[in-house]
This record gives C-alpha cells, sequence and structure tokens, in this order.
C-alpha cells in the first residue's frame, strides 16, 4: 500500500530492456564509501553534507540513462528532464535507512525504477508516524510526489527476505536507478 500522491507502475521495462540496464550498469565503476555500493550520473549527491553543489556536477546522463529520462519526461512522470540519476545496489541483507530525499536539492518528484530482484519498502508518516508497506518487482517503478515525496519517509529493512500475501520471499542481489531532477546546486 502506497502514501498519498505516490504510484506504482509494475513491468515499467520489460526483461530485455532490464538485462541491457543491468549490462551497462556493471560495465561502470562503482563507489563503495556506503554500506552499499553506489553510481552517480549527472550529478553526485554529498551524504556527508547531504546537498548537491555546483562542483558536484559530472556531466549530462549516459546514453542508456538519458533514454530513459526522456521517457519519464514523455509519459508524464516528471514535468522537468531528471538530470540526477543515483543507482544502488542491494544485497540480501542489506537497506536503507527510512528518510526524505533531499528537499532543497531535488523536485516535487521522485521516481526509481527496480531491477533484478524484488524487496518490500516502508513508508512512515513523518507527523502520525503511520507506516504502509509496498512490495517492489523488478521492472516495476515507484513515483513519489507531493505528500509522499515531503511527508513520508521510505526505506528499506536490511533483511535477506519479506514476507508478501503470507508467503516469504527471499532476496537476491536488487539494483535501483533513482531520478531525480537537481533545482539547487551551491558552490562549495
Amino acid at each position: 500500500m502506497l502514501p498519498p500522491a505516490a504510484h506504482y507502475v509494475p513491468d515499467y521495462i520489460d526483461r530485455t530492456h532490464e538485462l541491457a540496464l543491468l549490462q551497462s550498469i556493471d560495465k561502470s565503476a562503482w563507489l563503495g564509501d556506503l554500506k552499499r555500493r553506489v553510481q552517480h550520473y549527472g550529478f553526485r549527491y554529498d551524504y556527508r553534507a547531504r546537498r548537491v553543489t555546483n562542483n558536484s556536477y559530472l556531466g549530462p546522463l549516459p546514453d542508456w540513462l538519458s533514454a530513459l529520462a526522456d521517457r519519464l519526461m514523455k509519459d508524464d512522470i516528471f514535468r522537468a528532464r531528471p538530470d540526477q540519476v543515483i543507482v544502488n545496489e542491494y544485497w540480501p541483507g542489506q537497506g536503507i535507512a527510512p528518510h526524505v530525499d533531499c528537499e532543497p536539492c531535488f523536485g516535487g518528484t521522485i521516481a526509481s525504477l527496480s531491477l533484478g530482484s524484488t524487496c518490500s519498502m516502508e513508508f512512515s508518516h513523518i507527523q502520525s508516524r503511520q507506516s504502509l508497506s509496498q512490495f517492489l518487482a523488478p521492472r516495476g517503478l515507484l513515483v513519489l510526489n507531493g505528500e509522499a515525496r515531503f511527508n513520508w519517509t521510505h526505506g528499506i529493512p536490511a533483511r535477506k527476505s519479506d514476507m508478501v500475501g503470507g508467503k516469504k520471499v527471499h532476496r537476491e542481489r536488487r539494483v535501483s536507478l533513482t531520478f531525480r531532477t537537481v533545482v539547487t546546486t551551491q558552490a562549495l
């Protein structure tokens, strides 16, 4: 179940496209300065300072991400073309702490495409503490707008399996591509 102003598009891409994306990702260099491996495109997000600056510009999105950014605009998911992508790799037992993506750094839409494996994402309303959970399948696109973007945290519990419909679903390697639009850049 999703927070208000969020939506989920199952099978946003097909299996052939998923495999091509994973191949492009695996040919690229990973950063290992977090508990999970990441790649940054467009702009590098500074996790310690929690900001994006002019000095963090890495260049235009590569073709394999640019085509997806164009499609996200064509499909009216973004009003402005996404210019920042973070690729996160999660192995069974890895997750990400509940958070709201940097508000002054990124626009009002966040879209995340899941590749490889499944997981459950948990949402918590910042004020009421109401909690919800959404199962994310490979090739599905999660879109956070408005209230879901700014008033709910989202995170992935660090575990090796999830309970879905009363059944235990084991996690495998999952890669997510999170598309965002940089709205502010500051000099260091």
